[in-house]
């Protein structure tokens, strides 16, 4: 054996080759240290892939990823699909394609978003991205400078932290209640840091169902936040993943609706088809799209035309509506299961939101509990949660926690609470001793 107890390589029972291989590498590792640029430091894992990797553990129950359920796809009529356009357009789908995106899936996606509430959509306005996050990306590199400032909701999705922080922003929170984003609670922080001489580029919201909280910003609201950034020249980033997920069909509409201008509209098509065809689209306002369009062709060159292809052929071909609308009943069913579970299971002083659509429930726990090191204490127990840590730029510990039901049975939401409820009332009571 070349480890030691605590599952660490042992240097005195290497082989001699290993040993000088292991000297080489540490060697190489020092110089090349200095050759990082100053944005690399910010690059950071993500807590939720950390928790990911753990969770796929037999025997855990996980109420930590954001997943869609897949096993009501048509998958072998999917496969055949595949198959058809390799054997029939294998020469167009397996060679590169433009950059912006192909023409008919952008009109296809015009139909999605009407189906929101966006009728105006030109499919010229469109970029197709690598998922949703990538358009996230090529916003904070084009629009901030390092030192600028990203204004977000509290909490907010990790993955755009770790993203903006990656160009050196300085991502400013801004609190919610249960209708979302507090409209003067944003006219505030925007006063303060323009009254500190800093320049705020852009307002990163989930307006509908925000990760990881399950709020949806009420529709009265939302207008009066793009008056309030637009009289401050801020611009609207609007991550809206999850607005066709509202579980009586319904969705609110969004904030791109009647503001072509100063909205830049993100979807995706993780949520309402499937995560792993990696595509997403950006509708950018006309006088941006050009260079917003450049600075992703620079990244990826071009989106899939495989995936393309077949993320069209779903949407032209296949009942993609009758299928998110039996998807919303069994979100619904799921978060129903776990709101249930959480009112008999846990102790009073723990609080969460009762969200109407998406995928996550938020809870918070009493002033003073940090919630990180429970983790480990719920792998242990064989439960596993996302800390409230995660989703917020502040470096304070978290009283909070997120909660996902998307992608998890019935029987294992019941069973992972169970789990879960003792080692928050422990938590509690030494808190209170």
């Amino acid at each position: 054996m070349w480890v030691n107890s605590q599952n660490k390589l042992d240097p005195q029972t290497l082989p001699a080759e290993t040993e000088v291989a292991l000297e080489r590498a540490a060697e190489s590792a020092h110089r090349h240290e200095d050759l990082f640029s100053v944005r690399a430091a910010n690059i950071k894992q993500s807590a939720v892939r950390d928790v990911f990797d753990i969770s796929i553990r037999p025997g855990l129950v996980s109420l930590a990823g954001g997943s869609p359920y897949l096993r009501s796809l048509p998958l072998e009529a999917l496969g055949m699909t595949a198959q058809q356009i390799i054997a029939e357009r294998g020469l167009e789908a397996l060679q590169y394609g433009g950059g912006q995106g192909m023409e008919l899936l952008r009109e296809q996606i015009c139909e999605v978003m009407a189906a929101e509430g966006i009728t105006d959509a030109d499919a010229a306005d469109i970029v197709v991205t690598t998922g949703s996050q990538s358009a996230q990306d090529v916003a904070a590199k084009i629009f901030c400078n390092p030192g600028d400032v990203i204004l977000c909701e509290d909490p907010t999705y990790v993955g755009a932290l770790n993203t903006f922080e990656a160009y050196q922003v300085d991502v400013q929170a801004v609190p919610m209640d249960d209708g979302g984003l507090i409209p003067e609670e944003l006219e505030l922080r925007i006063a303060e840091l323009e009254a500190a001489g800093r320049n705020i580029k852009l307002l990163y919201t989930i307006p509908s169902f925000n990760n990881p909280s399950g709020i949806t910003m009420e529709a009265a609201r939302r207008q009066r936040v793009v008056d309030i950034c637009r009289e401050h020249n801020i611009l609207v980033l609007e991550d809206n993943p999850y607005g066709l997920l509202r579980f009586d069909g319904h969705p609110l509409a969004p904030m791109r609706a009647d503001n072509p201008d100063d909205v830049i509209y993100l979807g995706s098509f993780s949520k309402i088809f499937a995560p792993g065809v990696r595509l997403g689209w950006a509708l950018v306002p006309r006088h941006l799209h050009r260079r917003f369009y450049l600075a992703c062709e620079a990244v990826v060159l071009c989106p899939s035309p495989l995936t393309q292809m077949l993320v069209s052929a779903y949407l032209s071909d296949y009942d993609w509506q009758g299928h998110l609308q039996s998807t919303r009943a069994l979100y619904k069913e799921r978060c129903d299961t776990m709101l249930a579970a959480l009112a008999e299971c846990l102790p009073n002083g723990v609080h969460w939101t009762k969200p109407d659509g998406g995928f996550f429930v938020w809870l918070t726990l009493p002033e003073g509990v940090d919630t990180y090191p429970l983790l480990y204490q719920a792998i242990d127990a064989g439960v596993v949660f996302i800390p409230g840590a995660a989703f917020t730029p502040s470096d304070n510990p978290s009283n909070k926690l997120r909660l996902a039901f998307s992608a998890v049975s019935g029987e294992d939401i019941v069973e992972g609470i169970t789990r879960l409820a003792p080692i928050l009332r422990a938590a509690m009571d030494e808190l209170t001793t």
